[in-house]
């Protein structure tokens, strides 16, 4: 007897709710589709992932929480949780991209450190989002 409701429904869609378009890139460079459109795929899906990342985070706290105990206020700091994770994920991208313009200013003369700063910036970037609880992928 499985005591499966709502909740777990809404938890289980938004694992599976993540589509991989490696096909569809890799058909859009077989046959040369328009620069745009590929482009539009793909960050279309780097959106889903990142979305949907969050939108599990949320139904995992709600079926923690459980099904009786969420109110009216509950969906809201869910709502709230959503758009602070997605967008603060995406404002710590801002960040470390404008401290890396920052950088490179500096080191026109010494061009051959620059990819090596855009690892590095690039992976604190993702490191810091993750310890803030913030959205990584966005």
């Amino acid at each position: 007897d499985l005591n499966v409701g709502l909740l777990q429904y809404l938890l289980f869609g938004s694992l599976i709710a993540a589509v991989d378009p490696v096909a569809v890139l890799a058909v859009f460079e077989q046959v040369h589709v328009n620069e745009v459109l590929f482009i539009m795929v793909f960050g279309e899906s780097l959106l889903n992932d990142g979305v949907t990342v969050v939108l599990f985070n949320v139904f995992n706290a709600f079926v923690t929480l459980g099904g009786p105990r969420i109110n009216a206020a509950e969906i809201i700091k869910g709502i709230i949780s959503f758009f602070v994770v997605a967008f603060g994920g995406s404002l710590v991208g801002f960040v470390f991209g404008l401290l890396f313009s920052l950088l490179s200013r500096c080191t026109k003369n010494i061009q051959i450190i620059e990819p090596g700063f855009l690892f590095i910036l690039g992976y604190l970037a993702y490191l810091t989002a993750e310890m803030l609880s913030l959205s990584a992928i966005l």
